[in-house]
Order: C-alpha cells, then structure tokens, then sequence
C-alpha cells in the first residue's frame, strides 16, 4: 500500500516509521483474512481461510521457536509446538483489539513454554517447584552477569528473589532434578568404579518371614503346651525327632505324627486369619 508523505505530518511519519520498525518480516498484512474470518461459522470456508491465515503465520511461528532451540528438545517439535499455538492464537484473536502479531507473539511463547514445563522433565514435578527453578535459574543467572561474581549463596538468592531460602533450596534442588540418570550412570571415575544401580537397595525376603511368623503366632498360642514344647525343639531348636522322642518318654512316631498335626493346625489358624482380613477390607 502507498502512503502520501506528503499529506502527512512530522508526528504521522515518525509514527509510521515506528511502526514499520516494530513490525517483522514475517508479519504478512492479513487484516482482511481476520476480519472475514471473524464473519464465518463453522464450516469448511471458515476451514479454508484459517489455514490460509495459518500459513502466512507460520515463518512467524517459526522463528519463535527457534529461541528456545539448544534446551533438549528438536527443533522440529519446536516448531510442532509453536504451529499448535498459533493455531490457537488464531481462533481466539479479535481483530478488533489490534494487531495480530501482538496477540499472537506472546500466545505462542507461552504455548512452547508450557511445552517445557509439562513435557520435558523426566518426573512429574508440581508447578510450584517448577515456578521456584525458574525464579532461582534467572536469579542466579542475573547474580553471575558481573565478571569476577562469586556463586550466589541461598541467601544471597532469597533476597534477590523475595523468596524464602527454604523455597530457594527447593528450586535448586529442581535445578539439579530436570532430567535423570541411567541406572549404568557411572559415579564414580576410579578403577572400582560404581553405577547408579549399585546404590540401589533389593527386597529383602526376611519381611515375607516376619509376616509369616506373625501370622503363625496366634495358631501356636492355641495349641496344648506339649505341642507348642515339641514344635519349639523341633524349629528353634533343631533337635530331631528321635531326640525330643527321648527327652519327653514317647515314641518318635509319636511326636511325627503330633508335628504334623500341629503344623496343620497353624497353618490352617493363620489362613483362616488371612482370608478374615481380606472378607473385612473388601467389606
């Protein structure tokens, strides 16, 4: 479009010289696509010049996400994410509030933004704890700028920020959490060197024993005191049968048989204590 410059005034140049200066390359002139989309419903018309509009925005998009390249994720799904939101940027846009570009701009970096704070840690972090790393990472990053600057302390971050240094320690602790790190990681560079899953624990099968132990104790404490006598010779003892036979005056066919069937009985004891309990939780 051609201007008159000379019908204009000094304010009026200086004016469309700012302007021309605020704009980008990328910014196509679609004030007219805007304002018929603004007059269609649904259907494949409006279909059509929102992926034109969509198309002539994309370089836009584009260079957006080529900020936030160098940060762990693809260029290209950087670009995925920008398209998405200006997508969005333009089906929300009134194009009686101004210039596309100053809507669309912020809508689309927060759009990647979101894109990093909800899909590229390795854990589910709470927003809160992710809005505490930022705070610390800028903070940090304004303390250092000076040559010669020492290493902020949580202290001198707490005060810098208006946080708490219980809130600072919080979101150095996410600096250091963004991303994790292979079981095989070493952390250790000696000869004897140690991975990540060395200092990991294992299950320990002593606890199916004590939850065993428990669940027998209520059976052994029903039985007569000979059999709890014989049982206890027997398992904590290691006397065998023949033995306890002598020590108690009876054959050791005898004390078989009172073994077996007082390990029946506590067997039987404790899983009748077992299915009680799970009769009680589903109830």
């Amino acid at each position: 479009m051609l201007i008159d410059t000379s019908a204009s005034t000094p304010a009026t140049q200086a004016r469309s010289v700012a302007q021309k200066g605020r704009r980008h390359d990328d910014a196509p002139d679609t004030a007219q696509l805007f304002a018929r989309l603004a007059t269609l419903d649904n259907g494949p018309e409006r279909d059509a010049v929102r992926d034109e509009l969509t198309k002539a925005w994309l370089p836009m998009a584009h260079r957006i996400a080529g900020r936030f390249r160098d940060r762990g994720e693809s260029l290209e799904d950087l670009r995925q994410v920008a398209a998405l939101g200006l997508v969005k940027a333009i089906d929300r846009f009134d194009p009686e509030r101004g210039a596309f570009e100053s809507y669309a701009v912020p809508t689309v970096t927060g759009e990647i933004k979101r894109h990093f704070r909800d899909r590229m840690w390795a854990l589910r972090v709470p927003r809160r704890v992710q809005e505490l790393r930022n705070k610390v990472r800028v903070a940090r990053r304004d303390l250092i700028q000076t040559p010669g600057a020492p290493e902020p302390t949580p202290a001198d971050l707490a005060a810098h920020t208006g946080l708490t240094e219980d809130e600072v320690n919080t979101g150095l602790e996410a600096l250091e959490s963004y991303s994790t790190l292979s079981l095989d990681a070493e952390l250790s560079r000696d000869d004897d060197g140690y991975s990540l899953a060395d200092t990991l624990g294992t299950s320990d099968s002593s606890y199916d024993i004590v939850i065993d132990r428990e669940s027998a104790k209520e059976g052994l404490r029903h039985l007569p005191e000979r059999e709890r006598a014989i049982l206890y010779m027997r398992y904590f003892e290691d006397m065998t049968q023949s033995r306890i036979a002598d020590q108690l005056g009876i054959s050791q066919m005898h004390v078989s048989r009172l073994i077996s069937r007082s390990c029946a009985r506590v067997r039987a004891e404790a899983l009748g204590q077992r299915n009680r309990r799970g009769r009680t939780t589903e109830a």
